[in-house]
């Protein structure tokens, strides 16, 4: 008889994953941030081109035809048009799916930890996500921005290295394919020259991304001008991901259009835009900042696991 039946992980990670979910909602209870829910099935998704939906066929009673339906890979649009309505601060710990992701540090189904403060920047939320680490003996976080890191690898200022210098590192560490635009490279190259040596010692926060790379980020007023962005690493793993949040409808709308024609350029699926989003973001989204973070990858970190198998009960091949 085949043993595909058992978990992967043991009781013990098993009753940590319970613990944890216990002391985020201790912690979040203590600074008066609501516990919301948001759907898991969306009419639209996002249009990151660094990002694969799940998407299904819904056939409604009421319709002839069937709608197309997504499996979110974030909470984020739902959450913020519940801050637009007024909730305050607000956290969520879901279900999120990402389609084309598998390996020792992904599953297509995996959870996240989101939360929103309004009222804070990027420097405030890493300051929380810090005392919140705390929680799981994880201290002393150290602190660098995006291009000091870049620098150091790479030798390559990323806000002011041209397009071609990008290629020709991105060629050196295996790239093969004919990628133009900047932040794919970028990308490409932190993630495969960068990540693995960050955080190894003590939590590493990166901060102030390069702005091609803002993503749902406010652009800071600044010579470079930068992203207002971090994420957070430890050993080497990417656990969180924050953003002072873009608040600018029009702006956003702009990004949503300049992801659009690059998805038609690398013959990507093409997506609708989430108008109701923009709408919430239209009505008004308080000033605030937002993380994401992965609490397979925190409680691997945790536990020391080498494998994200080790803290899921049931990963995609036994599903």
């Amino acid at each position: 008889m085949s043993e595909s039946w058992r978990p992967t992980a043991d009781k013990q990670i098993i009753k940590l994953r319970a613990d944890t979910y216990s002391k985020i909602r201790q912690f979040m209870a203590e600074r008066n941030v609501l516990e919301v829910e948001t759907p898991v099935l969306s009419h639209a998704t996002v249009t990151d081109i660094q990002l694969h939906s799940f998407h299904s066929d819904y056939s409604s009673p009421q319709t002839s035809s069937a709608r197309t339906l997504y499996l979110q890979t974030s909470p984020e649009y739902a959450m913020k048009r519940l801050l637009a309505s007024g909730t305050g601060a607000i956290y969520q710990i879901s279900r999120v799916f990402r389609n084309e992701e598998q390996g020792k540090l992904h599953n297509p189904e995996f959870t996240m930890l989101e939360w929103y403060q309004p009222d804070y920047d990027h420097h405030q939320l890493m300051q929380e996500l810090e005392m919140f680490l705390n929680l799981f003996a994880i201290t002393h976080c150290e602190k660098t921005t995006y291009a000091e890191i870049f620098i150091q690898h790479t030798g390559l200022d990323p806000h002011t290295c041209d397009t071609n210098e990008l290629t020709m590192l991105a060629q050196q560490y295996g790239l093969t394919s004919s990628i133009e635009e900047r932040p794919v490279l970028l990308d490409f190259i932190f993630s495969n020259k960068i990540t693995s040596t960050l955080g190894n010692s003590r939590p590493l926060f990166v901060y102030d991304y390069p702005a091609c790379q803002c993503a749902l980020a406010k652009l800071s007023n600044g010579a470079p001008e930068v992203a207002e962005r971090f994420e957070l690493f430890i050993n080497g793993m990417e656990i969180a991901n924050g953003f002072h949040e873009l608040t600018d409808p029009a702006e956003q709308l702009a990004r949503f259009e300049q992801d659009l024609a690059l998805r038609i350029k690398q013959k990507r699926p093409e997506l609708a835009i989430d108008y109701l989003f923009l709408d919430a973001l239209k009505q008004g989204l308080p000033d605030c900042a937002g993380v994401a973070v992965g609490i397979d990858r925190l409680l691997m970190a945790i536990t020391g696991a080498k494998d994200i198998r080790e803290v899921l009960t049931f990963p995609i091949e036994n599903a």
